[in-house]
């Protein structure tokens, strides 16, 4: 019999890897496909990798901090776990972002490391613990991305089972949010404005996590 914990576990990787499906193809007709989002800013910099990847940024800034684009993604609804429209919507504009500046910097998205490098940036500061969760002594990012490709796939599993679970017992965590929301005009900028830094906090997690390519 399944534990709550285990429950949790096969919800959340079920979660991410249904967001990064949509990461990966988009969201018709609302969103084109990471690859061709960032792909532009990539071609149109193509001297400066940093003003293409602070461009993209400021974009999904400005898309996540718009609530009509943010609860307009009815396609999200059909993710294997329910979340509110506002969350799942939140978290593929966090990972469609994070997955954009790893392309840029010339990562194949494809490449289960690098999936698996995508997701542990949603756990932000937490990376380190999340790795000891699974048996893995690291002492740095660096040393992560090298050890990656060389894992079992069992343990990317591990890895990735981990993450879920953490996003899933996080989300109901935006409660002081959805409580602001029910103040049309303060919600309204209170959402907005968490969306923005938020978007920020992730921004800063993947530019580190993916600072040169060397998977």
């Amino acid at each position: 019999m399944e534990t709550d914990v285990q429950k949790k576990e096969e919800k959340g990787v079920a979660l991410l890897n249904s967001l990064y499906q949509f990461v990966i193809n988009g969201v018709p007709p609302l969103s084109e496909p990471v690859e061709e989002l960032a792909g532009y800013y990539k071609t149109r910099y193509p001297d400066n990798c940093e003003t293409a990847i602070e461009k993209f940024i400021l974009n999904q800034k400005l898309k996540c901090s718009t609530t009509g684009f943010i609860t307009g993604l009815g396609g999200l609804l059909t993710l294997p776990i329910t979340l509110p429209a506002d969350l799942a919507s939140s978290l593929y504009m966090e990972l469609r972002m994070i997955a954009g500046i790893a392309y840029i910097r010339g990562y194949d998205l494809k490449d289960d490391a690098v999936k698996t490098l995508l997701y542990l940036c949603l756990v932000g500061n937490a990376v380190g613990d999340v790795i000891k969760q699974v048996g893995i002594k690291i002492s740095g990012q660096y040393t992560l991305k090298k050890l990656l490709p060389r894992l079992s796939k069992e343990i990317i599993v591990k890895i990735n089972k981990a993450v879920g679970f953490r996003l899933v017992t996080k989300a109901g965590s935006k409660g002081i949010i959805n409580v602001a929301k029910l103040i049309p005009l303060l919600g309204g900028i209170v959402s907005a404005t968490f969306n923005w830094f938020e978007v920020a906090f992730y921004a800063r997690i993947a530019k580190r996590m993916f600072e040169e390519n060397n998977i």
